[in-house]
């Protein structure tokens, strides 16, 4: 179900009903996960249930993290494409202006509280950064 949420709202061509339903998904999951989980085993050795439960829950916080901050990047830029950033051609969109940085999402240790985003702007010395065109 996981995989079939980032293919189909998180994906190449992302949107921002698509991302929004996905982070509604996401919660639901990581409710159930929480409230329904049971994972077979005895508290003596290793316990490889135990072991896929924990990466999959890192897996489901993942997947919201990526679709929290796709939802917020209002552009077309690289491997991430929001299908409402494109030129009239189809090509990415870029905004330099509001997205010129480097992203670091911080958890506030609460689930009901939203991340916080902090920025570290991007500098380039040596080379133009421009917008690519794959059709000439």
């Amino acid at each position: 179900e996981l995989g079939h949420i980032m293919w189909e709202y998180v994906g190449m061509g992302r949107t921002k009903a698509g991302l929004e339903k996905a982070l509604s998904l996401f919660k639901e999951i990581r409710k159930t996960f929480f409230t329904d989980l049971f994972i077979p085993g005895t508290p003596e050795g290793v316990n490889v249930e135990l072991e896929k439960a924990l990466r999959l829950e890192d897996f489901i916080l993942m997947g919201e993290l990526v679709a929290n901050d796709a939802l917020h990047r209002e552009e077309s830029c690289g491997g991430h494409f929001r299908e409402e950033h494109q030129t009239e051609e189809g090509e990415a969109k870029r905004d330099d202006e509001n997205f010129f940085y480097v992203g670091c999402w911080e958890y506030q240790g609460d689930d009901d509280k939203a991340p916080v985003l902090s920025k570290e702007p991007l500098e380039y010395e040596i080379i133009k950064v421009q917008t690519r065109n794959y059709k000439s």
